[in-house]
């Protein structure tokens, strides 16, 4: 089995010690994504602006492994106010129009102080 790590490009994130992404044969797993811009700044929001902006990341963390959303299997998703939840909901349904990925969602403080967190895990042979 041929394993591929990504590494970390965002400002922010690029000194973390992990990968943004690992493949390990047809599966790609995205470390825990946040809403940081392209320049590694947090958005500063609502749930609604940084769900979005999570789930673009996801979404380039995939591309570098050479997949899209569609590929996702399973989310984790860590709220900070469980009160979130339906707003979240809507915007991350909008990303998976299509077949829905397996998800965990739970309430949870995030390490720097946003209102989501998503990891994924996508498989493509």
């Amino acid at each position: 089995m041929t394993i591929a790590f990504f590494a970390e490009s965002n400002a922010g994130t690029r000194t973390l010690p992990r990968s943004l992404a690992t493949k390990a044969g047809g599966f790609v797993f995205v470390s825990g994504q946040v809403a940081r811009d392209e320049n590694g700044d947090l958005i500063v929001g609502e749930i609604d602006a940084q769900t979005r902006q999570t789930m673009m990341n996801v979404a380039h963390a995939l591309a570098l492994a050479g997949c899209t959303l569609e590929d996702v299997v399973k989310t984790t998703v860590w709220l900070d106010d469980a009160r979130d939840f339906d707003d979240f909901n809507r915007v991350y349904s909008e990303f998976f129009p299509g077949n829905k990925p397996a998800r965990s969602t739970t309430q949870a403080k995030n390490m720097v102080g946003t209102k989501v967190e998503i990891e994924a895990i996508a498989y493509k042979p």
